[in-house]
């Protein structure tokens, strides 16, 4: 069972085992929330804080699972200024080849090649977060897709984890 925070001897409170420290405006600083780093803007060269708010993997999905009270710093993007967050890389739900959806299992994720760009399930295959080649491991296996694959593919919802970069 994976440990999410702890205290050491002196009680300092420490991360858990794959959360990043990094700073989001505060009006979207809430624990639970999602979102996609889609990197910093030029307004952002200026600020001393850089670092700190461009520290993720651009185009990579978060979750918020901490928010750090004590502290806002202002921004040049945020009206409300920044907060410090502690993120994890979320789990992505997406759509796959039935053959391969195994609890456990581990992937490099190929999105289909489709030719069919008004399917419903496009987004479901290529999810926002998820590139092409990344290692994965299926968390779940959630059930079939909702509607029926244009080019005739049996499709699985999963719940799937990117593993390492």
């Amino acid at each position: 069972m994976e440990q999410l925070e702890n205290k050491d001897t002196e009680g300092e409170e420490k991360m858990g085992e794959g959360r990043v420290v990094t700073l989001i405006g505060t009006k979207l600083a809430k624990e639970g929330e999602e979102f996609i780093f889609l990197g910093a803007s030029k307004k952002c060269d200026e600020c001393r804080l850089k670092n700190a708010c461009t520290n993720l993997e651009l185009d990579r999905r978060y979750t918020i699972e901490k928010v750090r009270n004590e502290i806002k710093h202002e921004c040049f993007i945020h009206e409300d200024g920044v907060a410090v967050v502690e993120v994890r890389e979320s789990s992505i739900p997406v759509a796959i080849d039935a053959t391969y959806a195994f609890k456990n299992s581990k992937f490099a994720f190929e999105p289909p090649n489709c030719k069919a760009s008004n399917c419903g399930l496009f987004d479901a295959c290529h999810p926002a977060g998820l590139k092409e080649g990344d290692r994965c491991t299926i968390l779940e296996v959630i059930g079939d897709a909702p509607s029926d694959c244009k080019e005739g593919r049996v499709l699985k919802m999963v719940t799937l984890r990117r593993e390492g970069k």
